[in-house]
Parts: structure tokens; sequence; C-alpha cells
């Protein structure tokens, strides 16, 4: 043990094995050994006591619209992942769209990884982008480390980042197949939509009326149908409708290669608490009832759902006008995922265990980030320090992305994050931040 630089100790550390008294020895940015508690303080060895705190690792958020370059008044680099440490988030995946260039070729990834390089507060990792017209993109895209790439069946949003037709994600679909890649998928069907009653003002009904979850639903059903026919590994985005629920097991059990997601918003939040004109609750697809939100948590409990990430996606307070129609969707939640979820989990009766699989295990084995989402020798020493008992109350002149606004103002929260992790190195301290040390990641097979 004369090579260890770092003990961390804690009467609660989380293991594939399980929660138990530990000390976890640290050198080189890697853990070397998880030994019982009390052993690894030679001589000269830092020891960090957590007492009773919980040691879990560090959360791997792979749903993160970062915005940078082009739409930095919305958030960037800097903000982004200052936020993600401070609520216990080591490795996040950014996604393609809502910056300027989107990541749809391989130079639009070279200045976005330019833009990262000096602001990462912790480690990022890029997904690229399935548009029409550059499925010829999409190996070289692969070939340069991006994880995957990321789809919409309806529009985007945004006019840079168009969405696909059934023929044309059958075109990106078999071309990923080819060369082994993910496709990752907002899956609400156009038509359904279209069909949908249109009515804008600030009531939240009518905006949940407009993204029925037959949208979900059908989409969530060619998508399994293109799947299976070309042998294709799809993973489906913030699930919000829990009737699309059935027709995944069933993919699943059928050898399928079909994986699913869903975000604190649809697990913590529901349609009958946001009041009219509150449009920091709006996203697409939309938070829906309570009952659905139950049968998501059974989803979650059962392994239908596989991950629970944040689709982070901000903006700046002026586009959150009292209009749902007109309003950005998205939700900003970065810092508090694991406290949303913990709350909600344990009046559920989860254990933090099961909120470490799904927030920081499940997705990184999703992106093949081997060296991280688990304690044991070997990985990255990548950790968060949680407080699980203790609560707190969201203020948002508190959080750290770049504009504070959040679904969450006001309610008071299980679990405050005492410290984050990466490598060995403490990026952030009962609410203090320390300078830039992440890295950039690139999918490696």
């Amino acid at each position: 043990m004369s090579d260890v630089e770092l003990v961390l100790r804690s009467t609660r550390v989380i293991t594939p094995e399980g929660t138990r008294p530990a000390s976890v020895a640290v050198s080189g940015g890697k853990i070397t050994a998880v030994l019982p508690h009390g052993a690894g303080a030679a001589p000269g060895v830092r020891v960090e006591d957590f007492g009773d705190d919980v040691l879990l690792p560090g959360l791997v958020d792979t749903h993160v619209h970062v915005n940078d370059p082009g739409r930095t008044a919305w958030e960037g680099f800097w903000t982004a992942t200052r936020a993600a440490a401070a609520g216990g988030i080591t490795t996040l995946l950014d996604m393609p769209l809502n910056s300027l260039p989107p990541t749809t070729t391989v130079d639009h990834l070279a200045v976005k990884r330019d833009v990262a390089r000096p602001k990462a507060h912790v480690d990022v990792g890029f997904w690229g982008g399935a548009i029409p017209a550059n499925v010829k993109d999409l190996r070289p895209l692969y070939d340069a480390g991006v994880f995957g790439f990321k789809c919409f069946l309806s529009p985007s949003g945004v006019e840079e980042f168009p969405e696909l037709d059934q023929e044309q994600l059958a075109a990106s679909l078999a071309e990923v197949a080819g060369f082994g890649g993910l496709m990752i998928v907002h899956a609400e069907d156009p038509h359904h939509l279209a069909s949908a009653p249109q009515r804008p003002g600030p009531k939240y009904a009518d905006f949940l009326a407009s993204r029925p979850r037959d949208a979900e639903n059908t989409a969530i059903g060619n998508l399994i149908a293109q799947a299976k026919r070309l042998n294709a590994r799809v993973h489906v985005l913030h699930l919000s409708s829990s009737d699309a629920l059935p027709l995944i097991a069933a993919a699943k059990r059928e050898g399928v290669r079909i994986s699913v997601e869903s975000c604190p918003h649809f697990l913590t939040l529901t349609a009958e608490e946001v009041p009219d004109g509150a449009t920091e609750f709006k996203c697409c697809p939309p938070i829906r009832e309570a009952a659905n939100q139950g049968a998501l948590w059974q989803g979650l409990a059962d392994g239908t759902i596989d991950c629970v990430v944040s689709d982070h996606s901000p903006c700046t307070t002026d586009l959150k006008t009292p209009d749902f129609a007109s309003a950005w969707g998205g939700i900003s939640s970065l810092q508090l995922g694991l406290p949303a979820i913990w709350t909600e989990a344990r009046r559920r009766g989860h254990g933090i265990e099961d909120v470490v699989r799904w927030m920081s295990t499940a997705p990184a084995e999703l992106v093949g980030l081997r060296r991280k989402g688990a304690i044991e020798a070997g990985r990255d020493a990548d950790f968060a320090v949680l407080a699980p008992e203790e609560t707190f109350t969201v203020d948002p002149v508190e959080l750290h992305h770049r504009n504070q606004v959040t679904a969450y103002a006001g309610k008071t929260l299980h679990g405050v994050v005492r410290s984050t992790w990466l490598r060995g190195v403490r990026i952030a301290h009962e609410g203090e931040l320390a300078e830039p040390v992440g890295r950039l990641l690139e999918r490696t097979d």
C-alpha cells in the first residue's frame, strides 16, 4: 500500500457488492483498492473521513444541452460543468444541438471541443447528430470519438437541426448499425403532434393536450420496428409516457437492442402541480399526471427503464414567456437531479443504491465508459459525498447554471451534496468550486 496517495473513508460506501463501511484507496487518479474501514492510513497518506455521509460513485449524466458555442447566453461549458460538479456529477455528455454549429460534422466537433477544453470542471464527452443531410458524416464522427448519434422524429425547435422522417431514420440507422454505433432518439410522432389541439396561452392543460401520449407511443413503436429490422442499437430519450412501457418491455424480451431513460422532472413533478403560466415547467415531451408518474417508477423498479439523466435544457429568462405554446421548452436541473430523485425514491421505498444504479452505473454502461460508474479497483476515482438525511430548500440564486430558472424553486429536497471528487481531486466542497480539471472524453471500443 506504499503507493497510496489518498484514502477516502465512510461508514456507508456504495460498492457493486453493496453498501458497507470501507476505505477507498486512490493513486494516480484511480481507485486502487476498496479496503476495510480503518485500513489504508499509512504514514504520509492523506485521509478524508466522511463519517456517516454516503460515499457514492460520481454521477454520469448522458443528456445535457450545454449550448456552447453559439447560444452561450443560454448556458456554457463553464457554468454547466460547475453546476454538474456542485450536484455530484463527474461526467456529462453534451447534446449535439442548440449550439452553433451543431455537432453534425467532424469540423463542428472540433469547434465544440476547442471551446469546452479550458472550461470543463467535470469530464465531458460528446454526442454526434443525425440530420437528413449528414449520413456521410456519421462514420467520420464515430471515428473521431463521439459516443453515438442523436436524432429527432419531430421538429427539434431549432432550424439547424431538422428532424428525420421514417425513410431518413432508416437510412441513418442502417449506417450507424453498420459500424456498431448507438442511435439515441427523441421519439414523438409528428403526425400525432400536428393533429393534437393547439391552443396558445398560459393554461398547462392546453399544452399537455398538445403533446399527447400517443405521439410518444407511436414513435417508439416505429423505432422498435426499425431497430428490429436492422438489428440496430437504439436508445429512447426522456421517456414521459408510461403507456409505452409494455411495448418497450416486450421488445426487450424479444431481443431488440433498445434501452430507455427517463428524467428527474418526469419522476418528481406532476401535471397537477404546474401553475398556469409557469413555463419553467415546460418541456417536450411534457410532465404528465401523477398516475403516469407512478407507472414510470414501476418501470424503473422492474428494469424497463434503464437510467435517469437530466435532459438539462436551459435558456435565457426572457424565453420562458407565460405562453406555453411559445415559451422555450426545457427544464434546468443539472445541479438538482440527485437530491430530486433521492427525495422521491426514498418516499417510494427505494434505497440510495438504486439511485446510484440509475444515475451512475447504468448511464456509464450505456455509453461504454468502463472507468466510470462504480467504486471498485481500476475505476476512475470519481465520487460524490452525500448527506442523505439532510434537507435544503431550493433557492435559484444558489444554482451554478447560467440562468437561475428552475421548476424546483422553493421545493425542499433530501440529500445535500457535501463534496465531489474527480480522479481523486476535490472539485466541489460545500458549495465552493475548484478550478477546472475536467478532461474531454472519447468513445473507446
